[in-house]
């Protein structure tokens, strides 16, 4: 059943592939933003799956986040989420993100609850 305050939990290692560089969002060798949005969203969606009927999930919607302080290569970066409201369908998470020296970044981020099957056979007729 899902209530606020569940709360989810990543850790990543900043590697080279996770870099503004090669990823293509700038020209330094630093934790990217779209890096940290992705783990932003994996904690998110993840620190809910468990509390889900069967066969369904979640999808992104809307990101408002801020990239306070840059990582370097070789830096574990730990993300928080806490699913602080519920409207409905529409999920909303607070999310902070850490390195071993402090918050890196914050923000909120909303997903909709859907059934997979019906989802993806939806989006997948805009191909026909």
């Amino acid at each position: 059943m899902l209530e606020t305050g569940i709360k989810g939990h990543q850790e990543i290692i900043v590697t080279d592939e996770l870099t503004a560089k090669n990823m293509g969002s700038g020209v330094m060798d630093v934790f990217a933003t779209p890096a940290m949005l992705a783990l932003m969203e994996k904690t998110a969606f993840t620190s809910v799956l468990p509390h889900l009927n069967e066969g369904c999930g979640t999808v992104g919607i809307k990101v408002d986040i801020e990239h306070v302080a840059s990582s370097p290569v070789g830096m574990t970066i730990t993300c928080n989420s806490e699913l602080i409201e519920i409207e409905g369908r529409k999920l909303v998470f607070k999310l902070e993100a850490y390195d071993s020296k402090g918050l890196i970044g914050k923000g909120t981020h909303e997903r909709f609850l859907v059934e997979n099957t019906k989802f993806q056979e939806k989006t997948d007729k805009k191909l026909s």
